[in-house]
């Protein structure tokens, strides 16, 4: 296994562990299958394990394994507030301590504010006395790294990462998502603050894994004979400013191959024909575009506040994966922000479209857009969560 460092010099193995997929029996998790896969991981130098309060049995199971074979000292815990349920002081105070029992422990390694999409929500967190709680936890122990997971786009990352003294932060990224949510540039300008970065959904939820069969072949000649999955997973250990990919692993195999890949990438070990091959699937994977846009973001800012190049990606997903994923994720990242960036906002002024390198009728294809990814019972769906949700 490779390892690389955080800011205080701890040595995180580059692949996680992500404990939201463990197996089920039925509707419980399968106890002594993911047993034997954490343990399998343990044994071969994983050493950071990823859970969530949200996570139904993550946290129980993951905190029984480690008590019972006495391995807690191995490994680095992360876990995460569920920031968008809490309504009070008490209630941070009420969920951190029945996660420490979940997880049979006293401490947590690596605590983060789990799915920021808005600085709001971090503001919010603010006014409950936040700030001073993290600081009460750490001088008690408890807590050793502070971070946040990010669902968004790239501007409002940048504004997060640089509201208070993140220990680390956590983003979806691989090379689909390269130029979205906070993307490259979010990633750069982390490790420029020397902010260890955690990666999720490393390959697309399985869609760069499960490549169309023009990909494959494209892929096939390879002279490395690279699978679709050890292609996305080198992509990122590529870049030396990913510190830790995780990966949802079920199966003593996965586990197994995820090992054998992570203990050979290094930072700058692609080849040139390596990166042409994934140019070239990520064209392929994008030919069912319905819009040609690049998210150059040169249409911004709008003076509404439409999030242009955000609603055209999910309605690009909308055609490459499946249509409830796409829309699930534009509620999430567009929707649930506390300004919105709803096609419905626009008025029509053109400005957009006069900054378009590729010259994409904006004002008709945004309401277009608009239309497949927020049906009615959508819209209502959005609308109910915000007046929850939206503080």
């Amino acid at each position: 296994m490779k390892y690389r460092t955080d800011r205080y010099g701890n040595q995180i193995s580059q692949l996680g562990y992500g404990c939201m997929r463990f197996s089920k029996d039925g509707k419980n998790i399968d106890y002594k299958k993911a047993e034997s896969e954490v343990l399998l991981a343990i044994e071969n130098g994983i050493n950071y394990f990823d859970t969530a309060y949200i996570y139904f049995g993550s946290e129980e199971c993951l905190g029984r394994i480690l008590d019972e074979n006495k391995c807690r000292d191995k490994v680095y815990i992360a876990d995460k507030l569920p920031q968008y349920i809490i309504r009070s002081s008490a209630a941070i105070d009420k969920t951190f301590n029945e996660q420490l029992s979940r997880l049979r422990t006293d401490y947590i390694d690596y605590y983060l504010m789990h799915m920021f999409t808005d600085y709001a929500e971090w503001e919010n967190l603010k006014s409950l006395g936040i700030e001073d709680w993290i600081k009460q936890q750490k001088a008690e122990g408890r807590i050793h790294n502070i971070g946040f997971s990010y669902h968004g786009d790239t501007e409002m990352f940048l504004k997060i990462l640089n509201a208070y003294d993140w220990d680390f932060c956590q983003i979806q990224y691989n090379y689909l998502d390269e130029h979205t949510q906070a993307g490259r540039r979010g990633l750069k300008a982390a490790a420029e603050k020397g902010i260890p970065v955690i990666i999720m959904e490393p390959l697309r939820g399985g869609k760069l894994v499960d490549l169309p069969d023009k990909a494959k072949e494209v892929l096939a000649t390879d002279s490395k004979g690279y699978t679709p999955a050890e292609l996305g997973l080198r992509w990122l250990w590529d870049q030396p400013e990913v510190t830790c990919v995780l990966s949802g692993m079920n199966s003593e195999e996965m586990v197994k191959e995820n090992i054998r890949i992570a203990s050979e990438a290094e930072p700058g070990h692609l080849t040139a024909e390596d990166m042409e091959i994934v140019e070239k699937i990520k064209q392929i994977i994008r030919e069912r575009e319905k819009v040609g846009c690049t998210g150059c973001r040169y249409c911004m800012p709008c003076p509404k506040g439409v999030d242009i190049p955000g609603t055209f990606y999910y309605y690009n997903l909308m055609y490459m994966e499946k249509n409830s994923r796409a829309r699930f994720e534009f509620a999430q990242n567009i929707g649930m922000r506390k300004k919105p960036g709803f096609a419905s906002q626009c008025i029509g002024c053109g400005k957009c479209e006069q900054h378009c390198p590729q010259h994409i009728n904006i004002r008709e294809k945004i309401k277009e857009a608009d239309r497949k990814l927020r049906p009615l019972p959508y819209k209502i769906g959005i609308s109910v969560a915000r007046k929850f949700l939206i503080r």
